[in-house]
């Protein structure tokens, strides 16, 4: 297996816009309030040209497997930035993939001088919980900063 790991370009915004609806409509959690319905979702690779952001995408022989970043959303408590659309395609789940794709931005976040990554999630989305959980990430009682995804109900913090 021979995984590449790349920031994202203009020629990989229809695939990835595809690929998070697919993930959104398998967990049956395509409702509004989210990425589903996000008209940023896309044209992404215009959205992490932002200072202070990036997004990084896996694949292996020029297959889409997933995706994940770090974005400073609106509202965030100084020096933290919020971990964002991270998707793995299902046949690419439980091999490390997703983990070495959450490294790649944690130390992007390091890179970029934050001290604190926040994250949004769903509670149908528990795999990935609790590979956030066993990275250090602790549930909060409430979110951070304006996401504007208000269908989101978990809510985890990393201090670095």
């Amino acid at each position: 297996m021979s995984i590449q790991i790349r920031k994202i370009e203009e020629k990989d915004n229809q695939e990835l816009a595809d690929l998070i609806r697919v993930i959104f409509r398998e967990f049956k959690i395509d409702k509004p309030g989210t990425v589903y319905t996000d008209p940023t979702t896309d044209y992404l690779s215009e959205v992490f040209k932002k200072e202070g952001s990036v997004y990084w995408l896996a694949e292996e022989d020029g297959v889409l497997l997933g995706g994940c970043g770090i974005y400073p959303t609106d509202g965030l408590p100084e020096s933290c930035v919020e971990l964002v659309k991270f998707y793995l395609s299902a046949a690419s789940r439980g091999k490390g993939i997703g983990k070495m794709l959450m490294q790649k931005s944690i130390e992007s976040a390091q890179h970029f001088g934050y001290n604190k990554v926040y994250l949004e999630s769903f509670p149908e989305l528990s795999t990935a919980i609790g590979m956030y959980e066993n990275a250090g990430f602790k549930k909060l009682e409430s979110p951070l900063g304006n996401s504007g995804h208000f269908a989101c109900n978990v809510w985890m913090l990393l201090i670095l």
